[in-house]
């Protein structure tokens, strides 16, 4: 079996992925606060652990994995919406969670097995907090119910800070109920206007973190594989669901993966530069879903991400490239070993898309001499395990006209450079090249490279390439 190898935020060092159960390898990823429309940068985590999915999937059997990704449908941000929009909150989180799973869809992001809403679990969240304070790690006061951080010993353990630290440099709610500044609400109370559920405690509603604890033990139990999310998420989010789901006596997740954030241009994407949008302002635009996945893939996770528009030309200009090449051929059963053994070192998908460039490179090399390489159907499957050259539909329509087929171009391509020839030698009996010109200016306009030597002429596609201008060239 293919060996895994995942870099554990937990260890700070690369580990060798070793399942609680291989028949049932299990990963929770936290998903979005649905408000508002997912920019750039959400799109990241659900690429990167996209892959990991199919990585998973193909190593241990689609039927022994489980994916949940969580939706975070009561928040402070989603009642201020609310109230400034006059809508209700639950029409709000319908549209805004139809609107990611549509916008992750176009990325080609496959929907995990498990996509939890955290008004579902309500019922669970409120059963770990009563747990919690019946053991001493959580104590009530004016309404709330807050995690005492002290209480468990290996608190920043996951972000390699201290407590004291923490509280020097992070921002913390101030509140005269806390008993320390670094206590965390797991409950709070709602007045009429906000929403609200009946607990021990007095109608109210969760805090952010303990809906993850309680929806990953529900879902994948006391213990699983994997936890994953952005690296802005290491601290306060993840390093308080360790802290209160190992106090509730779970062993929780084994390994943590999380991705680096995305800048825009070298810069950190934020509104006030001007430089901050949407996954589905660029679809709109007419940036297809699939070059946005290419881009993101090319730099690894662990490492900050730059969009550029250099990046996404060139994104697009390969895209249009592989796809020339794959059209009309069948994928092979499965990817080459090189992408799944970049892929098991750490999640290595730049490592992947230069495999995936190498091949291109050797096909089209092949192409050029009319051998029909075998080896595209392997080629296109590789990409599509990298949710690459898959069906369009969904990706910003990439369709291909039929007389885009490479081996047919060729064909074409061939013929030419005969015409040109015999056109070419009885213009040198004649001395008349007109028609040699001719026939070379329309070429030249389809993006054909023409090469003339004494016994022979060459016809080559340029990366200007248009198959459709060759019918003009008789």
């Amino acid at each position: 079996m293919t060996k895994l190898t995942l870099y554990n935020t937990r260890t700070r060092r690369k580990e060798v992925l070793v399942p609680i159960d291989p028949d049932n390898v299990r990963m929770y990823v936290c998903g979005p606060t649905v408000y508002d429309r997912a920019h750039l940068g959400n799109a990241r985590p659900v690429i990167v652990f996209d892959v990991l999915y199919r990585l998973l999937r193909h190593v241990y059997g689609a039927d022994h994995v489980t994916y949940v990704r969580n939706f975070t449908d009561v928040d402070d941000k989603i009642n201020a919406r609310a109230a400034e929009s006059g809508r209700s909150i639950g029409e709000i989180t319908a549209e805004t969670t139809q609107w990611f799973l549509d916008d992750m869809a176009a990325v080609g992001a496959l929907e995990p097995n498990a996509m939890p809403r955290a008004t579902h679990y309500i019922a669970q969240m409120v059963a770990m907090i009563e747990d919690l304070v019946s053991k001493g790690h959580a104590y009530a006061k004016a309404g709330h119910v807050l995690f005492r951080v002290r209480s468990y010993k290996d608190y920043g353990k996951l972000s390699g800070r201290s407590v004291d630290d923490m509280i020097a440099g992070a921002r913390v709610e101030v509140a005269p109920f806390k008993e320390d500044p670094m206590d965390f609400v797991l409950w709070k109370p709602s007045d009429a206007e906000t929403p609200g559920w009946d607990s021990p405690w007095g109608r109210g509603r969760p805090g952010w973190h303990i809906e993850c604890s309680a929806m990953a033990h529900d879902l994948l139990g006391a213990a699983f594989d994997i936890h994953g999310g952005g690296n802005d998420l290491m601290f306060p989010h993840h390093e308080n669901e360790i802290a209160q789901s190992k106090c509730a006596g779970h062993a929780f997740a084994n390994v943590w993966l999380h991705n680096e954030m995305l800048q825009v241009e070298g810069r950190k994407m934020s509104k006030s530069l001007g430089n901050f949008f949407t996954v589905r302002d660029l679809l709109d635009e007419g940036v297809p879903g699939e070059v946005i996945r290419f881009v993101m893939l090319s730099t690894h996770y662990r490492k900050p991400m730059d969009w550029t528009e250099k990046k996404r030309e060139e994104a697009e200009k390969t895209l249009r490239k592989w796809r020339k090449l794959t059209n009309a051929v069948e994928p092979a059963a499965n990817p080459a070993s090189e992408i799944i053994a970049a892929l098991s070192e750490d999640l290595n998908t730049s490592g992947a898309i230069a495999v995936l460039h190498r091949f291109a490179k050797e096909i089209e090399q092949k192409q050029r001499m009319d051998v029909p390489p075998k080896e595209v159907s392997i080629f296109l499957a590789s990409a599509q395990f990298l949710g690459l050259l898959e069906d369009s539909s969904n990706m910003g329509g990439w369709a291909l006209e039929p007389h885009l087929d490479e081996f047919t171009n060729r064909k074409i391509l061939k013929d030419l450079e005969v015409l040109l020839h015999e056109t070419r030698v009885k213009a040198m009996e004649t001395k008349n090249f007109d028609r040699v010109d001719q026939l070379k200016a329309q070429l030249l306009e389809a993006g054909v490279e023409v090469k003339m030597s004494k016994d022979s002429v060459t016809l080559s596609p340029k990366d200007s390439f248009d198959p459709t201008k060759l019918d003009a060239v008789r």
